[in-house]
């Protein structure tokens, strides 16, 4: 589980480093964002399941595709966001009666 989590951080630094290339390079860049957006949407909906991931998807998508947003990490917030800052439901601690 641990190599898993880590190895979706380092796709992910990797897809934003690509995404954020994209925007560097003058009058082709946007045009390759038109190409990246619906790519980077469909990985993100595969590594992260859930509604969650596909609400992910899409604002990746919106990320990618509108002008100048492309310096927004969304794949690593998308990481942070999973495995560092929601909360995980607490079970509840087993009472255990002792006979006096």
């Amino acid at each position: 589980m641990k190599n898993e989590k880590y190895k979706l951080l380092r796709q992910g630094i990797l897809f934003d480093l690509i995404g954020m290339t994209t925007m560097a390079i003058p009058v082709i860049g946007p045009f390759l964002d038109i190409i990246w957006a619906p790519f980077a949407a469909k990985k993100m909906s595969n590594m992260y399941k859930g509604t969650e991931g596909k609400i992910a998807s899409v604002i990746v998508f919106l990320e990618e595709i509108l002008p100048y947003t492309d310096i927004i990490p969304t794949f690593t917030l998308m990481w942070l966001y999973t495995f560092v800052w929601k909360k995980q439901p607490r079970t509840q601690p087993i009472k255990i009666r002792v006979n006096e």
